[in-house]
């Protein structure tokens, strides 16, 4: 069974999750946005507290918020790391980021596997597909767990909102078809996990979200 645990973590109040089964205890870390000594600390005894292996870490996308604690996971359970193949260059200038938002960050580690839509992995029993959802970065994924019903967003869809688009390979039409095409299609009971905010479920959004008003909801 699929077991999450979700931090709020640095200035932006990003989501961080941990994802295991529970018949293993193998976990993924999500987008790890610990910032400082203390969120790692959390991380970490939450982690060995629940006698977890970590296997993997992953990025849905590497805008910095959601890869602050890239480095800290990886020097201390160093597991598989993935990240978008298409965000990859956001790691490779990230001095770019930092220089936006006036931020003085070690740059992260750059890893050597990437995602993609055919990328297979397991968590334990679990096997999440990786949905292509570009347009907040040119390279996102959605995390979609289908036997369990429950999606990681990261900065694609949010409960009532959506991801902004005016950043560096951000693309409003191309976020609105990566939710139409990709999202919307999924089941109304899907849960979603977000990178900033409360959860929701499909259903909810496609009722509820203003932004997807004129979009065809299937």
């Amino acid at each position: 069974m699929l077991k999450i645990k979700s931090f709020m973590f640095n200035l932006f109040q990003e989501n961080t999750y941990l994802v295991w089964c529970d018949e293993t205890n193998e976990c993924a870390v999500i987008d790890p946005g610990c910032s400082n000594d203390s969120e790692n600390s959390v991380l970490k005894n939450f982690i060995e507290g629940n006698n977890l292996t970590v296997k993997y870490l992953l990025n849905t996308h590497c805008h910095i918020d959601h890869v602050l604690g890239n480095k800290f996971v990886l020097d201390l359970y160093n597991p598989e790391y993935l990240v978008p193949e298409k965000d990859k260059i956001l790691l490779e200038h990230f001095d770019r980021q930092t220089e936006m938002i006036k931020m003085d960050v070690e740059n992260p580690p750059i890893p050597e596997k990437l995602i993609n839509e055919n990328t297979e992995i397991k968590i334990g029993n679990l096997v999440p597909q990786f949905l292509f959802t570009p347009g907040h970065t040119q390279g996102e994924v959605c995390i979609y767990f289908k036997n369990e019903k429950v999606c990681i967003t990261g900065d694609v869809l949010f409960q009532r909102s959506i991801g902004r688009s005016d950043l560096w390979g951000g693309d409003y039409e191309t976020l609105l078809n990566s939710i139409e095409s990709k999202l919307m299609t999924l089941e109304d009971d899907v849960i979603i996990y977000p990178g900033h905010g409360n959860n929701s479920t499909i259903g909810e959004e496609r009722k509820y979200n203003p932004f997807l008003s004129g979009i065809n909801k299937i």
